[in-house]
């Protein structure tokens, strides 16, 4: 296996007689296009909305990316400590984050273990990105091994001819505050350029112990002529938050909706205390190397090397059970490589684009035991570790994609991806539980489209795609944990080994645009088999649960328009209708006895068609834009803009049987900015790079002050000696009305 890697990876880092896409003419177009594979073209036939750099930079400074992109169609975005600060997690269509692939330049970020991307890891992204593309379905074969259901493709490159200078100050409820300061020297003579941004965001957050203390930085140093470019980049990200995973009940949630019982225990005397450092840390390194060569007019290759370093701990106390109260530290570190190289091609009516991803993730887990009652103070925890494992993961990833168009108003779209993927686990968990275990999989990703374009106006494609994704880390680990404690017991057929994923994805797609008018209808049917859901249980860490389903689809409409209806007004809109069906749903619920110990046994529940879980109905926005004075004003009053926009996200359940006592009710939320601009230097009519501006913003999150939960997750259990169904839920209560007011200078 290591000698297929490294022979495959010199492969890689020599170009090949192999055709590639987009033409890159310019140097600016040269400097991205490290991006463009990974993205969609205007002809390629893949449902996707793009997001700007002015549309990412007018929202709250405190958002992170997904609470940034929550206005989008189908997108449900929601926070754990009720505000944009923290940890933020996505849904798309009602598909997880961990089935949604997120690439930065082209380099997936997601973890390979987990398979998720964990926003509070790199704060305060929309400061420094160009643009975002939202693909919705499986998009396209470069974007990698987490893509099933949807992709979002960053990209920083952008290479300025000045220089540049930003200062951003926000300040807002719950004692929050942002900074954000941004420099770059634009392309100088030399062909060098040097971009940087550091960010720090603080918070006391909604919910006790909802607190927050992320930083991140970014810098750029490159080089680029006509034919070369060379680009050194670097992300950083730290993050300090208190733990808030854990959610509350419903009775909780009437009593005092900002609890978290996050750190709670008793004394001897029954008083009720909270250990005052529950708190998860993370800090990670990106380091990307990127080289480009445009050989020809038509012909260009690129290869990145991205190293990723990452370590970090949750810290917190548990309470009860035989072991006694404990302290205890969970910690991770590891190390991720990943080298992509294509090589692109484009004729007058081609484009070719054939490209190769090769990872390796090697990740530590260990567990520190820093205090028990029942060992004393006494006893040695330093030369102790509670538990150690080892997940190493390997894959090599290639694929061919061609645009083909032999007319003028035809483009007919075709590719495969080949994935090969190797996992190790070795080591015991924090139940002592060994995971000893070796797996591999293989699979071939075929899509195919076609996109028609007969004017500028219109554009309508039809895509098929059928797309493959493996169990996560911690999929298989609970799936070894069941199967162990059911052989303990003497119980066979208990934990069959998870099978992976398979899903073919048809997308129907129409658009019209004119200058001042832009209506989209988007058509999908996503048929699954073997899928994983959740069962809607957690781990003790906050991990989701899941098992296979045989049969289960999500089908729907996707509809937005945007109307320029004056010159100071404008308004936008989209909902989307789906449904998300399992077939012939069968439940299985662990046993337990009465001292609430797993039995290895389960109990057969059957549920016939049911809807799944965390997946609404129906969704839909409406934003209006004010610029009053844009038409009449002959100075900085023409920048001043008010919007109102609001999200209804309809009601969703906390698992797959479509129980009402298990599941989120619908809600609206509104939100409200004010910004205006002044220009304080430079004389043109249209401002440039270099004149300086001062803004200042309002931004106002749940206008109407709606007491709603926007997530949550529940457990159930059989008692083994009746057969008694016990049950319970956590939700996350989301912030009332709250401000934020920024204040930032450009030059």
């Amino acid at each position: 296996m290591r000698g297929f890697l490294l022979s495959a990876a010199l492969y890689a880092l020599v170009p090949g007689i192999v055709p590639g896409t987009e033409p890159e003419g310019t140097v600016e177009k040269l400097d991205s296009a490290v991006v463009s594979t990974s993205r969609a073209g205007e002809t390629t036939p893949v449902t996707y909305t793009m997001v700007s750099k002015e549309e990412l930079r007018r929202t709250n400074p405190l958002n992170s990316l997904p609470m940034t992109l929550a206005m989008q169609p189908s997108v449900v975005s929601v926070n754990e400590g009720g505000t944009g600060l923290g940890y933020s997690k996505m849904t798309v269509r009602g598909i997880k984050g961990s089935q949604i692939n997120v690439t930065l330049n082209g380099i997936t970020l997601n973890d390979a273990e987990s398979q998720e991307v964990f926003w509070v890891n790199i704060p305060a992204l929309s400061g420094i990105l160009s643009s975002v593309q939202l693909q919705r379905g499986l998009g396209t074969s470069a974007n990698g091994p987490g893509a099933f259901g949807a992709s979002i493709n960053m990209s920083t490159s952008s290479v300025g001819s000045n220089p540049y200078g930003r200062v951003d100050l926000g300040y807002g409820s719950f004692n929050t505050f942002t900074a954000t300061a941004a420099a770059g020297t634009g392309l100088m003579k030399s062909g060098l350029y040097f971009d940087m941004a550091y960010s720090r965001g603080m918070t006391d957050g909604y919910i006790r112990n909802a607190y927050a203390d992320v930083e991140s930085a970014f810098a750029v140093l490159g080089w680029m002529n006509q034919k070369n470019s060379l680009r050194l980049t670097w992300l950083y990200g730290d993050q300090h938050t208190g733990i808030t995973w854990n959610g509350i009940d419903l009775d909780q949630y009437a009593a005092d909706r900002r609890y978290n019982p996050a750190g709670e225990y008793y004394d001897q005397y029954g008083n009720v205390h909270y250990y005052d450092n529950e708190t998860d840390n993370y800090t990670q390194h990106h380091l990307q190397l990127n080289y480009t060569r445009q050989f020809t007019e038509s012909l260009l290759w690129s290869t990145t090397f991205n190293w990723t370093k990452g370590d970090g701990y949750y810290e917190n106390y548990k309470a009860g059970g035989d072991s006694g109260d404990s302290i205890v530290r969970e910690a991770m570190d590891n190390h991720y490589f990943v080298l992509n190289s294509d090589l692109r091609y484009r004729a007058d009516n081609l484009n070719l684009t054939a490209g190769v991803n090769l990872s390796r993730y090697d990740g530590d887990h260990i567990g520190k035991l820093l205090w028990n009652n029942l060992l004393g103070d006494s006893y040695d925890y330093a030369s102790h570790h509670w538990y150690f494992n080892n997940g190493l993961k390997q894959e090599a990833n290639a694929f061919v994609r061609a645009e083909y168009s032999p007319l003028d108003w035809l483009t007919a779209y075709g590719d495969i991806q080949y994935r090969g993927i190797w996992l190790d686990m070795t080591g015991p968990e924090d139940d002592q539980i060994p995971l000893d275990h070796s797996t591999q999989w293989q699979f071939v990703n075929p899509r195919a489209g076609v996109s028609f374009h007969w004017n500028p106006r219109h554009k309508a494609y039809v895509s098929a795609a059928l797309g493959h994704r493996e169990p996560g880390r911690s999929d298989i680990k609970e799936n070894i944990k069941n199967a162990y404690v059911a052989a303990q017991a003497g119980i066979t057929g208990e934990g069959v080994s998870l099978r992976p994923e398979k899903m073919l994805d048809m997308e129907f797609g129409y658009s019209y645009m004119t200058e001042d008018l832009s209506l989209s209808a988007t058509l999908y049917m996503m048929e699954y088999w073997d899928m994983l859901l959740e069962t809607g249980r957690l781990t003790n860490v906050g991990y989701a649960i899941k098992e296979n389903v045989d049969r289960s689809w999500r089908r729907g409409v996707e509809l937005a328009a945007g109307w320029q209806a004056l010159d100071w007004l404008r308004a936008d809109a989209n909902l989307s209708l789906s449904m998300n069906q399992i077939n012939d749903y069968v439940e299985y619920v662990q046993n337990v006895d009465d001292d609430w110990n797993m039995t290895g046994r389960t109990t057969e529940m059957k549920y016939g068609r049911t809807t799944m879980l965390m997946s609404p109905s129906l969704t839909g926005m409406v934003r209006l834009a004010f610029s009053p004075w844009r038409g009449i004003a002959s100075n900085s009053l023409k920048t001043t803009t008010l919007a109102i926009d609001g999200k209804y996200v309809g009601k969703q359940y906390l698992d797959n049987t479509m129980t009402d006592s298990r599941s989120v009710p619908s809600y609206f939320v509104s939100n409200l900015s004010l910004s205006h601009d002044f220009r304080l230097s430079g004389r043109s009519e249209h401002a440039d790079e270099r004149d300086s501006h001062l803004s200042l913003s309002l931004h106002v999150s749940n206008l109407f002050n709606n007491m709603y939960y926007a997530d949550g997750w529940c457990w159930k259990n059989v008692m083994e000696s009746d057969g008694t169904v016990v049950d319970g839920i956590g939700i996350y209560p989301q912030a009332p009305v709250n401000f934020m007011f920024k204040v930032g200078y450009s030059f």
